[in-house]
């Protein structure tokens, strides 16, 4: 469905080989997740949230379970083994541990707002409040992941996917309709029952839901097992082809026009008082509900089309946006401290555009640098094990 080539391979991607799609659809999701992590400013008009359903994290989870399925899937082509299993859940530890290091870094910065710079307003949002009102409880929920800061959540849906994703990936090199079976199907047990993580101290459950997240991950370690095998997880067929770019033009317009969001909406509604249920229908991000589910789906297709795609995301011209692809993990948290430092800022110091333009500017730079000092000094791998899987 959504592979990345323009046509089957015999050989497959060879061992160690990167396809530059993939780095720069990461990049570009890092790039938008990072400028929607900074709310409030002209540039958040313009990232793929406001023309579709779905947005930048949908395609950063997708193409996580691709990249790991290009790095990991040879360690467990003959079956599951302990150096196989080992692998990937030191990965899921190493993301537990950035995550609490973001974590810490954004608990700092809200409170230098508040201590030093009159931007006491950050503690009544994001999820800071049990900060002062139960800071015992609310120093647990952030080492036991039940309580997760606002724009710093998402590390932790990742790093428990990745302790079941050897055996999503053996089964999808077993049996890819097997593993495609397996998770639509618990996303429909996920949405029907609510599972989610539970929250503490706050009652509820986890905002990314790695229950239902887990679907877009395994569409991804199919892509990437498809990948490596030089297939194509979806054939080129025009019967996929036009309803797909029909559904991608139709939801741009829905998300744009306010009668068509009151109207459908009034649809949805409808289908709920008929016992539809609300994951199918709704715009729900923690289940990753139906609409957002077909819209990302439909626009993966669409660019994983032969036409364009490959030629832009080979070009001289965006190897910055494919640098900071190839250092998702790392951007992932630079990115993270500076969007919450960036709320800070405009927290404390409210200034237009202007201050606007060098917060989302500068921010982007200064990861861009970071990416290509790593890419710099970091020697190139020669086994895809090593390749990245964040």
């Amino acid at each position: 469905m959504f592979d990345f080539r323009s046509a089957p391979q015999p050989g497959g991607l060879p061992p160690g080989a990167r396809d530059p799609r993939l780095d720069f659809f990461r990049g570009l999701s890092l790039v938008m997740i990072y400028i929607n992590h900074v709310p409030g400013t002209i540039y958040e008009n313009f990232t793929s949230r406001n023309f579709g359903h779905s947005d930048a994290a949908e395609g950063f989870v997708f193409m996580s379970g691709c990249a790991a399925a290009l790095a990991y899937g040879p360690k467990l082509k003959d079956g599951l083994n302990w150096p196989g299993i080992r692998k990937i859940w030191g990965r899921a530890w190493l993301l537990y541990m950035v995550h609490i290091l973001t974590a810490v870094w954004a608990i700092a910065i809200a409170a230098s707002a508040a201590l030093w710079f009159g931007g006491e307003e950050m503690l009544h949002h994001n999820a800071f409040g049990p900060l002062n009102d139960k800071p015992l409880a609310f120093l647990i929920g952030i080492a036991t992941l039940g309580h997760q800061l606002g724009y710093v959540n998402i590390l932790p849906m990742y790093a428990v996917i990745l302790l079941g994703a050897p055996f999503l990936i053996r089964l999808g090199q077993r049996s890819p309709k097997g593993l495609l079976a397996f998770t639509f199907g618990f996303w429909v047990l996920t949405g029907l029952t609510r599972l989610d993580p539970p929250n503490y101290p706050f009652d509820g459950g986890w905002f990314f839901n790695p229950f239902a997240w887990q679907l877009l991950f395994c569409l991804g370690i199919l892509t990437g097992l498809a990948l490596r095998g030089g297939q194509r997880f979806v054939p080129v067929t025009p019967w996929l082809i036009w309803p797909s770019v029909a559904w991608l033009i139709f939801s741009a317009i829905w998300v744009q026009s306010p009668g068509m969001m009151e109207g459908l909406g009034h649809a949805i509604w409808v289908m709920r008082q008929w016992g539809v249920p609300f994951f199918l229908v709704e715009f729900d991000k923690t289940y990753v509900s139906g609409p957002r589910l077909l819209h990302f789906m439909a626009l993966a297709y669409v660019l994983s089309l032969p036409w364009g795609v490959p030629t832009l995301a080979a070009s001289r011209w965006v190897k910055p946006i494919r640098t900071l692809g190839k250092q998702g993990l790392q951007v992932f948290a630079l990115g993270t401290v500076l969007a919450i430092l960036s709320q800070a800022i405009k927290t404390s110091h409210p200034a237009g555009f202007a201050q606007d333009s060098v917060l989302i500017l500068g921010g982007l730079g200064i990861q861009w640098a970071f990416a290509a000092i790593r890419e710099y000094i970091k020697p190139h791998p020669t086994h895809p094990s090593k390749l990245a899987a964040a």
